[in-house]
């Protein structure tokens, strides 16, 4: 045993002398290249080899939750988009929260630095941090976390090997599982593969691009972009979109204290829709039809609603029927399956 201690030891300390992590540019699609800024990289965090491949595996490992029973990719599914199919994720106590589990994908292209649904972390590496001792989710303590990585046999030579000490803690968690989540790239839906002059989309795809862009129809685009240039499908930006007369959830107003800012949350990306259900920041439509007709005729008005909502007086923008499924063929159209069947973000 002493021996083998020993073995360990000098491989952790060759990993430290010889520091060399191997850089990786992710992964972009051509049109994001040309269509959007360039990916938040930051300067104290680049994107190597080594620093994904841990990244990914503290992703599926359940060591940082309070029992060793959940892992991020608990509640965030490759095959559902990297959400949760549930209304709400239970944590290891089995306690549910009250907000729906956001996808993970394309979040480096998020320039205004704002996650969760109300915006409460300022990058990537912050957001990370919060779900391991949310009482709610993981119920962990970092410095019990980090103990119990520190112990791992295999978790020193890979922290050493990625970021040159094999002293772990907090922030270098983050910081790998970060690199792990701008690896998450979805560009591939039949949109993306139409303006790409692969295929044509159909008639009715066609025309549900139409409505969303209609301002008197539609109208969608204020808040999710205007294709093809914002191929986010989200402003990153955060709207009170008439779900609530009063609210329960302050949402981006309890982070900010700002009476305005109550029941606003994050404009999630319209992208993969066909596998993030249930929708809105609680989860409380469980298909497209139910969202489309709560912009058609369930806007219910409030102090804060957004002025984009300018059909509240109407309940909405009373769409046709046949608008109605002409869009929701549209909104299936920005779904990646080779997203969810990627098998670099798969378990193995």
């Amino acid at each position: 045993m002493s021996s083998c201690a020993k073995e360990e030891t000098n491989k952790t300390e060759q990993a430290e002398e010889g520091y060399e992590p191997t850089p990786l540019a992710l992964q972009t699609p051509v049109l994001f290249q040309e269509k959007l800024d360039s990916p938040v990289i930051p300067a104290d965090n680049p994107q190597t080899v080594e620093g994904v491949a841990l990244g990914k595996k503290l992703f599926f490992d359940p060591i940082l939750s309070g029992n060793n029973t959940l892992a991020c990719a608990g509640c965030h599914i490759q095959e559902e988009g990297f959400s949760d199919s549930r209304q709400f994720s239970p944590g290891i106590d089995g306690v549910e929260g009250r907000r729906n589990s956001m996808p993970l994908f394309n979040l480096a292209w998020n320039h205004k630095e704002t996650f969760f649904w109300d915006g409460r972390a300022i990058s990537l590496e912050n957001q990370a941090l919060e779900p391991v001792i949310d009482p709610v989710e993981m119920h962990n303590t970092w410095p019990n976390a980090v103990s119990s990585l520190q112990a791992a046999p295999e978790y020193p030579e890979l922290f050493a090997k990625a970021f040159g000490t094999s002293t772990i803690d907090s922030t270098l968690v983050s910081k790998a599982i970060a690199q792990f989540v701008r690896t998450l790239i979805s560009g591939n839906s039949r949109y993306d593969q139409y303006l790409r002059g692969e295929i044509e989309l159909t008639q009715a795809e066609q025309n549900g691009l139409n409505v969303y862009k209609d301002e008197e129809r539609g109208d969608c685009f204020h808040c999710h972009g205007t294709p093809p240039n914002n191929l986010l499908w989200t402003d990153n930006d955060f709207h009170n979109n008439g779900l609530d007369k009063t609210f329960d959830d302050l949402g981006r107003g309890a982070i900010t204290g700002d009476p305005r800012e109550f029941g606003l949350f994050k404009t999630p990306s319209l992208r993969n829709l066909a596998y993030t259900a249930p929708y809105m920041h609680d989860g409380r439509f469980e298909t497209l039809e139910e969202v489309i007709d709560h912009y058609s005729e369930g806007l219910v008005y409030s102090e804060t609603i957004d002025p984009l909502m300018k059909a509240v007086g109407e309940g909405g923008v009373q769409l046709s029927e046949q608008d109605k499924q002409d869009l929701k063929a549209f909104l299936l159209a920005l779904s990646d399956e080779s997203f969810i069947n990627n098998p670099d973000f798969q378990n193995k």
